[in-house]
């Protein structure tokens, strides 16, 4: 629930900027989540020529000339004053802290918001103040490599400075597989922004142990947890797709505190204050805590459905938070779980055998394939992509994790080869 009805019938004929790449999933969520809370929204983007009405009819901005982009968006702003601004994603939080500033909306410090989406920045920034992060070093992938691999710790792992969804993030066990993984991260790369994004990447010491997923929210600096997800599946690579999420955690309750404490303390590094935070953490087996990620933004993709109760979704929260309203969010009472779909496979994907079978399982929820029959399917690390989401709900986290591994083996994903013509 969020806020009360008075508070939130003085938002109507107020708008939100929403700045977004034009192609973002997130897009539609945050709609609807505006006009339920009696916002408009403006999408700030590059889709100039989009099919997407709210995009097309948008602020069309440079997200590479920081400067140009907030000259539109103040001049948008003096023909109707918008009441809140967000970044939906991790390459546009930093600009939409930019443009919140200049605005004097709330927003985090556009330095803070540049270490939620940088992993080298985060990582220096947490160890100077002695926050358990795992050893890291950069490399230049256009200076000979093997002069720069003495004294890595093995295994360890090889990840872009900026991309999301594990794209890029290799495991590598010697030093034969560490050259193999910097030979592949190089094309991959090449489609970053930024010069340094595209010859540089960050290598870190492998941590043995379980995966956790964080979502929580500030108020005036302070951290406050909606949820501890567990990941049931090992997550041990060589590469490190994300599947199954299951809330609530298992953990102990002390240790999720423990948790809790770890991320407020990197937050406050940041100097991050208000609005959405996701984080993921390791922990090994002496209950220690490491941070891998945390981001100035909600859970990605359609994953934050399984935090939806009957009021409200994780995008009002967001929302709200954006516009400084009263925040009160309440969790879903049952046991839920996600999985997103791995891409296992290169090629067209062709259909999908089992769908049936698998709706029928007891628990699930629902199932959502979201690749059109024709797409090409590209699996990790080169691709960022996820088949779909299968949804369920139980009484216990395990009755959830059970429902959806049986749902997921009675689908079939049939793929064409894709053959290239020179």
């Amino acid at each position: 629930m969020l806020g009360d009805s008075p508070k939130m019938s003085r938002l109507k004929n107020k708008r939100l900027l929403l700045i977004s790449h034009h192609n973002s999933y997130r897009i539609a969520p945050y709609i609807k989540a505006a006009k339920n809370l009696g916002l408009s929204v403006t999408i700030a983007s590059q889709g100039k020529h989009s099919l997407v009405t709210e995009v097309a009819n948008g602020i069309h901005i440079n997200f590479d000339d920081v400067d140009s982009a907030l000259d539109e968006i103040v001049k948008e702003n003096n023909n109707t004053a918008f009441a809140g601004i967000l970044g939906s994603d991790d390459q546009t939080v930093e600009l939409a802290a930019y443009a919140a500033k200049a605005l004097n909306l709330p927003h985090n410090p556009p330095q803070a918001a540049l270490y939620s989406h940088r992993k080298d920045l985060a990582r220096a920034e947490l160890a100077l103040s002695g926050c358990p992060v795992p050893i890291h070093c950069l490399l230049n992938l256009h200076q000979p490599v093997e002069k720069q691999i003495a004294g890595l710790p093995w295994p360890c792992v090889v990840k872009p400075l900026n991309m999301s969804a594990s794209r890029g993030v290799i495991r590598a066990n010697n030093e034969h597989e560490f050259l193999a993984a910097c030979e592949r991260l190089r094309p991959i790369l090449a489609t970053s922004q930024g010069e340094l994004e595209q010859s540089h990447v960050l290598i870190e010491e492998y941590i043995h142990g379980i995966e956790i997923a964080y979502e929580g929210f500030l108020q005036n600096s302070v951290l406050e947890t909606i949820t501890i997800f567990d990941k049931p599946d090992p997550l041990i690579g060589p590469y490190f797709a994300e599947t199954i999420y299951v809330t609530p955690s298992t953990l102990s309750k002390k240790l999720q505190q423990s948790i809790k404490e770890v991320i407020q303390k990197a937050c406050t590094v940041y100097g991050l204050t208000t609005g959405a935070i996701h984080a993921e953490c390791r922990i090994d087996k002496n209950d220690n805590i490491w941070i891998l990620e945390i981001a100035s933004r909600t859970i990605g993709g359609d994953c934050g459905r399984i935090l939806d109760n009957e009021q409200s979704g994780i995008e009002e929260l967001a929302i709200s938070l954006a516009i400084d309203q009263p925040v009160k969010f309440n969790m879903p009472e049952q046991a839920r779980g996600v999985m997103m779909i791995p891409v296992k496979e290169k090629g067209l994907l062709k259909r999908v055998e089992g769908l049936l079978e698998a709706n029928k399982v007891n628990h699930i929820d629902k199932i959502d394939i979201i690749i059109s029959q024709g797409h090409e399917l590209v699996p990790l690390p080169e691709g960022n992509q996820y088949l779909g989401y299968i949804f369920a709900s139980a009484d216990t986290p395990e009755q959830v994790t059970s429902a959806i591994r049986q749902a997921y083996a009675k689908l079939k994903f049939i793929a064409a080869p894709v053959f290239n013509i020179v």
